[in-house]
This record gives C-alpha cells, structure tokens and sequence, in this order.
C-alpha cells in the first residue's frame, strides 16, 4: 500500500513540476509576446502573479516541502549565531587590512630581491 502511494505521489509531484514549469514559460513568453499592446505595469504583474503560483505549486511537491522544511531549519539556526557587536567588527577589519598591508609589502620586497638576483645572473637589467 505504501508503494502504491509513494508511486501516485510522485506522479502527482511529476504533475506539479510540469504545471510550475508551464506557468513559468506562460510567465516568459507573455511577457515577451504582448511587449507592444500591454503596459509594463500589467504585465509585471502578471509575470509577478504567474510566478508567484507556479511557486505555490511547487511547494506543494515533495522537494518543496522538503525545501520549506530546510528554510525554516536555516532561519532557527541563524537566531542562534552570535553576531559581533559593532565595534568587534571594526577592529577585526582593521587587523584584517593591517595583516594584508604587511604580507604585500614583504612580498613586493621579495620580489625586488629576486628580481634583482635573476638580473644579477642573467646580465639583464629589470
């Protein structure tokens, strides 16, 4: 029995796809075709309307929920995280930008030596 509900369920899910998708092509193709006869005004709102169903549909599918499900789990963990204050903030970006100023300038005085030392070498001057 569960089989045979899992089988319907999925070709129910194969269903809903086809009508978001569809819905989502109407979406497209309507605002391309009726570009010179409707104003943009409503054919933003259809386009808004129409993908705004054919999300509905999906949602209903399977992954959908699967999907919603995932969504709410993301947004309990973000009340969780600590953010840092304001000024924690600030001083790790100006540590961040003071630590990538000192790497640069040892590697650009890296650089002038082994220039040097290959020009030394080399007989060419850089």
């Amino acid at each position: 029995m569960s089989a045979n509900t899992e089988t319907q369920s999925s070709s129910f899910d194969a269903l809903k796809w086809l009508v978001a998708i569809v819905l989502l092509a109407a979406a497209v193709l309507g605002n391309y075709y009726y570009t010179e006869q409707v104003s943009v005004l409503y054919r933003a709102i259809a386009v808004v309307l129409l993908v705004v169903i054919a999300g509905v549909i999906a949602g209903m599918t399977s992954k959908g929920r699967r999907f919603r499900g995932f969504a709410k789990e993301s947004r309990t963990e973000v009340r969780r995280v600590v953010w840092p204050t304001r000024q924690e903030a600030t001083q790790t970006t100006i540590i961040v930008v003071v630590a990538t100023a000192i790497v640069s300038l040892i590697l650009w005085g890296m650089d002038a030596i082994l220039v040097r030392v290959v020009g030394f070498f080399t007989g060419l001057e850089f």
